[in-house]
């Protein structure tokens, strides 16, 4: 199934956070708390104006973002969990340095 979000909605995945501290401690699933972080799956066309144009959105499939913790709304697609939100609640995108893109 493809999915087209509408108007200035976006498909965002989560990114799983790291199962241990930076000190080694594992934690567990039930203290967990859900990522705030993910990958732009899919976006609209954009918010209309009152003039009739419509504003393209500043992200673009395949941005990692950051989202506010009860942004959006979980849906499964093909047995994924996704979430759609508005391009508002977006917080912004994580952009790699030149350093981190060759390391990759």
């Amino acid at each position: 199934m493809h999915f087209r979000p509408l108007h200035d909605r976006v498909v965002v995945r989560r990114i799983e956070a790291e199962e241990k501290t930076s000190g080694g401690i594992i934690i567990p699933d039930t203290a967990k708390e859900k990522p705030q972080e993910g990958e732009v799956v899919a976006v609209g066309p954009g918010a209309r104006a009152e003039d009739g144009t419509i504003a393209a959105l500043d992200v673009k499939a395949g941005d990692r973002i950051l989202f506010g913790k009860w942004s959006g709304t979980e849906v499964r697609i093909d047995g994924e969990e996704l979430l759609i939100m508005k391009e508002s609640d977006i917080l912004g995108v994580i952009e790699q340095t030149e350093a981190l893109k060759q390391a990759a």
